[in-house]
C-alpha cells in the first residue's frame, strides 16, 4: 500500500475523531509489538509516522480475547465475555464512536448487526494475494448508502458508506474503515489490498 505523509494524516484524523480503538487480540500484539516503540522515540519512523503513535498510545484501546487477559500496554483494557454484550457496552459508553481494526473480530461484529458505517481507504494497487475483506464471508449482502468519496493525492481514494441493509436482513449498528496495522509488511511486499477499520457508533 502507499505509506506516505499524506495517508498516515489520513488515519490519524480517523483516530482522532473516534473514540476507542478496538481489536482482537493477534491485532493488538501486532499493534503492540511496533507502535509503543515509536511514541517512545525507540523506532526511527517520519513525523506523520510518530504523531499516529503518540496520538494512539493516549487513545483507550480495547480487546476481545478469550486467551488473554494482561494488556499491560497504555490504556489498554480487556473485553471479555458475552461479545455482543461487551461490545454494544463500549458503544453505549463512547459518544465518538468506537475503530475497530481486525478482520475477523468485523465479521463478527457485522453478523452481530453492528456496524454502522464503513470507511474504506482504497490504494491503486492490486495485491494479487494476501487475505480480503471479511474472507470468511457473510451470511447476507449489505446495502450500502454512499456518503462521500474524496482522492488522495497520492491517487488512492477514501470512501465512506453508511450500512442502508442486509439483504433479507435489517440494519446493521456498525462500520468499517482501513487501519494502517500493515502498512509496512504492505510496503515490504510492494502490493496493496483493502484494509477494513469499523466505526461503532452508541445505540440509540
Amino acid at each position: 500500500g502507499i505509506a506516505d505523509d499524506e495517508t498516515h494524516a489520513f488515519f490519524t484524523r480517523l483516530m482522532d475523531e473516534g473514540g476507542a480503538m478496538l481489536w482482537g487480540r493477534v491485532t493488538y500484539e501486532m499493534m503492540e509489538s511496533y507502535w509503543p516503540a515509536v511514541a517512545r522515540g525507540d523506532q526511527e519512523a517520519p513525523p506523520a509516522m510518530r504523531e499516529w503513535a503518540v496520538k494512539l498510545e493516549a487513545k483507550p484501546k480495547y480487546v476481545v480475547s478469550s486467551t488473554r487477559k494482561d494488556f499491560p500496554w497504555t490504556n489498554s483494557h480487556h473485553i471479555a465475555g458475552d461479545l455482543r454484550t461487551g461490545v454494544q457496552k463500549l458503544k453505549d459508553a463512547t459518544p465518538a464512536g468506537v475503530l475497530l481494526g481486525s478482520g475477523k473480530l468485523a465479521t463478527e461484529l457485522d453478523r452481530l448487526d453492528l456496524i454502522d458505517e464503513y470507511k474504506f481507504l482504497v490504494h491503486p494497487r492490486i495485491a494479487g494475494h494476501g487475505p480480503t475483506l471479511y474472507q470468511s464471508g457473510l451470511p447476507a449482502t449489505r446495502q450500502l448508502e454512499l456518503v462521500s468519496a474524496r482522492p488522495l493525492r497520492n491517487g488512492a481514494v477514501a470512501m465512506h458508506y453508511l450500512a442502508v441493509a442486509h439483504f433479507g436482513r435489517g440494519r446493521g449498528d456498525f462500520v468499517a474503515s482501513e487501519h494502517p496495522r500493515h502498512w509496512q509488511a504492505a510496503v515490504q511486499a510492494s502490493a496493496a489490498r483493502l484494509q477494513e477499520e469499523v466505526l461503532l457508533q452508541p445505540a440509540e
